[in-house]
């Protein structure tokens, strides 16, 4: 086997490194779990990103799954909306012609502002896969706190832009310990339904999936989940599958079959830039002002708040610092982001009326990542859609839901991958370090344990039965799980703590949370459907009584 290492030519102007240097680009790609490009896709309103003293009637701090619905359903009931977004809008594309770059290739526009990167899995077959890469406002966001690495996406939707596309409702009968202030029936009756339609959630054809090569991997982890005892389930997705057979087909620029996801997808997938952000800017009432940072938010002495916004350049340098005013703003910067500004905001004396939750209650969702090897004769195949599509259900039994996932190298590996979400009771705390100037989380790598036990349940029993081991080579050096890192960061602001029932912060009058830090820790699968529901449950609340 011949190994190819190449430089990097520029942010969207790469050479070559086809294998150990793409390999984890990939690996990790799942688990974050029509023809037009994104560029074509994005439906951004032109206009001049947001002025020095400007007033916005809602200000959304952040263009996620929440922040996108808040846009959307408030401009639908008349009102303007602002959207102030830290990433790139994504809709030019680059040396290559396109506007992502393949996960196989990473280059500057993969990695916030590093020049390195930090890919999920950090050696294969007893390579280290990180490499060198020029400092860019990249798409994927490898953030470092306190014993945890949390994976973030960064542009116009956020983490749509990197996740593995996995659209899953919890299990009704699991959904009170997930929100037990939120009314069960009305979220299976109304708000999922609604974030499913909004999402344009499908489920694959199981016969197609039965016969296509690039599902074999998936095959396997199936027949080996139900050699065990285990129940192996189709999951929902956002992914356009028609776009997908004709990939297979070949009559299309390929995406998902030539490993697009963890640094954005071209064609196939329907992040929230094809979804809620379309339809919120073809209202006439959204702007977004991409690159720009909310650094405060304070009451204003006429009434709303006034908030200080920096505009960055993709170096990451502050070019501009803008004061504007804002009736209302919603916090949707992402559990992390939207933690570490109110944790920030309180403790400085911006908002001292924030009450003693802020902060609290954040989780993991119980992430944790495993290889097995399998024997020869259960290939798992040279060709892998990276958009995952099945899991194994032992949740009831032993607290894991297990996302079967591809490691689509372009080689044989006879291995089988997986992304597990646990029932891990453990939970951090974000903190303000004045002396630092930034708000810290107390997350210790030994609380993973739970989630390792849990995954155990079943895939001890996987090995047992099938005579086979657990990989070792793709988290360091006899390494057997991957305990380091989460896709599914939740809470810091929770519901009915931090805020009332339907995301109001307490203490201030206009300021709402609205995205996954109302969660307390975890969703007992890939967490963005309840995010999206929650977001359209107390939205809807918030513009029949507040707005």
């Amino acid at each position: 086997m011949s190994v190819t290492v190449t430089h990097i030519t520029g942010p969207g102007g790469v050479t070559r490194r086809r294998f150990i240097a793409g390999t984890g680009s990939i690996l990790g790609a799942a688990t974050l779990a029509g023809h037009a490009t994104a560029a074509q896709a994005q439906t951004g309103r032109a206009a001049a990103p947001i002025g020095d003293g400007a007033h916005a009637p809602a200000l959304v701090i952040g263009t996620g799954y929440g922040g996108s619905v808040a846009a959307l359903r408030l401009a639908r009931a008349g009102v303007d909306v602002h959207m102030i977004e830290m990433g790139m809008a994504w809709d030019t594309p680059g040396a290559d012609g396109k506007i992502f770059a393949n996960t196989t290739t990473p280059d500057g526009r993969s990695y916030w502002l590093r020049t390195k990167t930090k890919q999920p899995l950090s050696n294969f077959l007893g390579f280290p896969i990180d490499k060198d890469i020029p400092r860019y406002t990249g798409i994927l966001d490898a953030e470092e706190l306190g014993g945890i690495i949390v994976y973030q996406g960064r542009g116009v939707g956020g983490g749509s832009l990197v996740n593995g596309g996995m659209a899953v409702t919890p299990r009704r009968e699991n959904f009170s310990a997930i929100l037990p202030s939120v009314n069960t029936e009305e979220m299976y009756a109304t708000y999922y339904p609604r974030a499913n339609a909004g999402l344009g959630v499908h489920t694959i054809d199981p016969a197609w999936f039965d016969t296509v090569d690039c599902y074999q991997y998936s095959r396997v982890g199936r027949k080996h989940a139900q050699r065990s005892g285990f129940p192996f389930v189709f999951v929902p997705s956002v992914y356009d599958w028609d776009y997908m057979k004709q990939e297979v087909a070949g009559t299309v620029p390929k995406s998902a079959i030539a490993g697009e996801i963890l640094y954005g997808n071209n064609y196939g997938k329907k992040s929230l830039q094809k979804t809620y952000i379309a339809q919120a800017t073809a209202t006439g009432r959204v702007t977004i002002s991409p690159l720009h940072k909310v650094t405060s938010v304070a009451p204003a002495a006429t009434g709303g708040y006034t908030v200080v916004i920096d505009q960055i350049d993709t170096g990451g340098t502050t070019t501009a610092t803008k004061t504007v005013t804002a009736d209302k703003v919603f916090f949707a910067a992402g559990s992390v982001g939207t933690s570490k500004l109110l944790v920030k905001l309180k403790a400085t004396g911006a908002l001292p009326h924030l009450n003693d939750q802020i902060g609290k209650g954040w989780g993991d969702n119980g992430n944790v990542m495993c290889g097995r090897a399998n024997h020869m004769w259960d290939a798992t195949g040279k060709l892998q859609a990276s958009m995952p599509t099945g899991g194994i259900d032992n949740w009831a039994a032993g607290g894991a839901f297990a996302e079967v996932a591809p490691l689509p190298t372009g080689i044989e590996t006879y291995a089988s991958f997986y992304l597990s979400i646990t029932r891990n009771p453990n939970r951090a705390a974000f903190s303000w370090n004045a002396a630092a100037g930034r708000a810290e989380l107390n997350w210790q790598t030994a609380w993973k344990q739970p989630s390792i036990d849990a995954a155990k349940t079943i895939f001890d029993k996987i090995n047992a039965k099938e005579g086979t081991i657990y990989r070792t080579d793709l988290f360091g050096t006899y390494k057997i799980w991957g305990d380091h890192l989460t896709y599914h960061p939740l809470g810091g602001a929770v519901l009915d703590k931090a805020t009332d029932n339907y995301g109001r912060l307490h203490g201030h009058p206009g300021l709402y949370v609205i995205d996954g830090s109302l969660i307390p820790g975890n969703t007992s699968v890939n967490p963005f459907v309840t995010i999206t529901a929650l977001a359209e449950r107390n939205i809807e609340k918030i513009i029949a009584t507040d707005v």
